[in-house]
Parts: structure tokens; C-alpha cells; sequence
């Protein structure tokens, strides 16, 4: 009799279990029929071999927030359900617009953009004061002359075209501007036939025609830069050639022969473009390295034919 109701106690227990685990599958797993039936066959260690088979989604405190986390046929990023910490957040959001390569690209677009729009400034800036000297009713700077080299042979305006020139106005005698501004020429020739090429003619005209002889010019050059064409000629043609350029020059009267003294005129490169005209005057507040960059930029923005061998890069 005892062995009979332990049994019948066995079944009533298990009919209770079979119908509470049938309760709670039922709120919580999509496959509640399969592990119905399955339990329902009375095999309890099948039902325990499915529980564990299954993969929900659980929280850190251990209760299903998701019944299955499925992959997405659509898309190759991580699934939302499986980032669990903080570095797989930072990952998913490392290739968003806003990183590191986004903002190194803006900033460079930005400088690009900048450093075109400045240079095409500058470049009409240019071309604006090269188109001034030529207006009708402004005072033109340059004009012909005939004067001889310091080799002794004619030498006209006509010999500057073709080329860039860099004219300047001195005399030998001349104690210390001369020569400054002479070693700047120097500097300044070399700097930008590195850079154009040999586009650049440089001259000195004498303001003291009657010492400075094509010998003298000759000597005293040579110390500076053999590329230097110095030019001498009559007191007449220098005085017109100085006119023409609007160059100021002034010799004291009454000057006895072997007697020393000084001329005054005036400081001033005088810019030339193949055609003849007048560009720009360079005055004292250049540099030899910031005169260089403005005749290149000149010659740069030059269009017409040059009287050189090789275009520049």
C-alpha cells in the first residue's frame, strides 16, 4: 500500500511540474510548442537538453530581454543586442562623419581654397599697378634712348625688348648707397634667374657721365656681377634718359677738372616689361629677397613671348 501511494504521488507531482514549466515557456520563448510537446512526452532530461539549446538575449541581471538574436541579412555591422561595452560602442561609431580623416580633409580643402584665392588676389594686384602706368593722363616712366655699354657699343631701348629689365640709376664715385643697392641687383638677378631663368636684363646708368666712362663702368661692375651692363653716354642723352624715367640727379656747379664730388639722385629700380614699359619702381624698404619674389611674380604673370631659352616650371 505504501509503494502504491508514493507512486501515485510521483505522477501527481510530475503532472504539476509538466503544467507550470508549459505556463512559463509559454510567456517567454517563441518555440513554447516544441518544448511542450517535448516535456509532454515525459522525458525530463529532453526538456533539459532543449532549455539549454536555446540562445535568448539576457541582461546582466539575467532575465530575457529579447527571445533570439538574429543576424541581419541587410546590413555587415554588429548587431545592436551584442554591443556590451564601451570599446564595442567606440568601434561601431569609429568610421561616423565626424572622425579624424573628416577633419584633417575639411581643414585641408580649407588652406587649398585659402592660398588660391590669395594668390589670384595678388596676381590682380599686380596686373592692376602693371595696367596703371600705361592709363591715358598718368605720367609714363621709361622711354627711348641711345647710349653706349660699358664694351663701348650702342645700346638703345630697343635692345630691352624681349626681356624683363631691372634699370637702375648710379655713379661710380658714389661712396656707399650706390654699392648697397648695387649687391642687392646682384642678389636679385641671381634669385630670379633661378627661378624664371635668364628672362632679366640688368642695367646702371650713370648720372655722372663725365667720369664714368665705359672703362670705369667696366672696372667697377665687375665687383658686383658680370651680368651688370653699365651705360655712359653724353650729358645730354643721360640727362634725357633720366628725364624719361623721371629720375631726379643734380651735380654741383662750377666743378674744376680732378675736383671729387658727389651726385645726387634719386634710389630706385625701375621694373621694364618686354614691351618696353614701366611696371613697378622698387624702393629701399625691398629686400633683395622680397624684390626677387616680385619681379618673378611679375614675370610669371607675363603671357606675351620671352627672349629665353627654356619656358620656367
Amino acid at each position: 500500500m505504501k509503494a502504491i501511494k508514493s507512486s501515485s504521488l510521483l505522477r501527481l507531482e510530475l503532472q504539476g511540474t509538466r503544467t507550470s514549466v508549459r505556463r512559463t515557456l509559454s510567456s517567454h520563448s517563441p518555440n513554447t510548442a516544441v518544448l511542450s510537446r517535448t516535456v509532454a512526452s515525459g522525458s525530463a532530461s529532453h526538456f533539459r537538453t532543449l532549455q539549454s539549446s536555446s540562445v535568448p538575449c539576457r541582461s546582466p541581471a539575467g532575465s530575457l530581454r529579447k527571445p533570439f538574436c538574429q543576424a541581419r541579412s541587410f546590413s555587415n555591422s554588429t548587431a545592436r543586442c551584442k554591443l556590451r561595452t564601451i570599446e564595442q560602442v567606440k568601434a561601431r561609431n569609429k568610421g561616423g562623419p565626424f572622425n579624424l580623416a573628416a577633419a584633417l580633409l575639411f581643414v585641408a580643402t580649407g588652406g587649398a581654397l585659402y592660398a588660391y584665392f590669395t594668390y589670384e588676389k595678388q596676381r590682380m594686384d599686380r596686373k592692376r599697378i602693371a595696367e596703371e602706368t600705361k592709363g591715358i593722363g598718368k605720367p609714363k616712366v621709361g622711354g627711348p634712348f641711345d647710349l653706349v655699354d660699358h664694351d663701348g657699343n650702342r645700346f638703345t631701348s630697343d635692345d630691352m625688348h624681349g626681356k624683363y629689365a631691372l634699370v637702375y640709376f648710379g655713379f661710380t664715385h658714389c661712396p656707399d648707397i650706390c654699392p648697397d643697392e648695387l649687391d642687392k641687383m646682384a642678389i636679385m638677378y641671381d634669385k630670379v634667374v633661378e627661378r624664371c631663368g635668364k628672362v632679366l636684363l640688368p642695367l646702371m646708368i650713370t648720372c655722372d657721365p663725365a667720369r664714368d666712362t665705359p672703362e670705369v663702368l667696366k672696372e667697377y661692375l665687375k665687383e658686383f656681377h658680370p651680368e651688370i651692363i653699365g651705360l655712359t653716354g653724353e650729358y645730354e642723352n643721360i640727362k634725357q634718359t633720366c628725364k624719361a624715367y623721371r629720375v631726379y640727379f643734380s651735380t654741383p656747379p662750377n666743378v674744376k677738372p680732378g675736383q671729387d664730388y658727389l651726385v645726387d639722385h634719386s634710389i630706385y629700380f625701375y621694373l621694364m616689361d618686354p614691351d618696353g614699359d614701366f611696371v613697378e619702381a622698387i624702393g629701399r624698404n625691398f629686400t633683395a629677397e622680397q624684390a626677387a619674389k616680385l619681379i618673378g611674380d611679375h614675370i610669371k604673370d607675363w603671357s606675351g613671348p620671352l627672349n629665353k631659352k627654356d619656358r620656367w616650371a
